[in-house]
């Protein structure tokens, strides 16, 4: 997945089969049991987190339906075209 196309962190989401929405509070996020890595780190919406058992690793192609989109500023832009040059870099 291209990064620039990430999803902004506070975006609500609901996944591919799914019945119940889920926060986007991270991108880019590894799980430490496998090293694999996600597009996404999500937690239920709109309880919020609810410790380790309650926050899900997901990819972007889970995605069935944005409901709200977070906020995206210059900021923001700064540090996705930083993550970009990571990745670039990387390979």
């Amino acid at each position: 997945m291209n990064i620039k196309e990430l999803l902004p962190i506070g975006t609500v989401v609901l996944l591919n089969d799914a019945e119940k929405r889920l926060m986007i509070f991270g991108i880019k996020q590894t799980d430490n049991n496998t090293d694999k890595e996600y597009d996404y780190i999500g937690v239920l919406y709109p309880e919020g987190n609810l410790g380790e058992d309650g926050q899900f690793l997901f990819n972007h192609s889970d995605i069935a339906q944005v409901f709200y989109e977070g906020y995206r500023d210059e900021e923001r832009e700064e540090f996705i075209e930083a993550l970009t040059n990571f990745y670039e870099n990387e390979a």
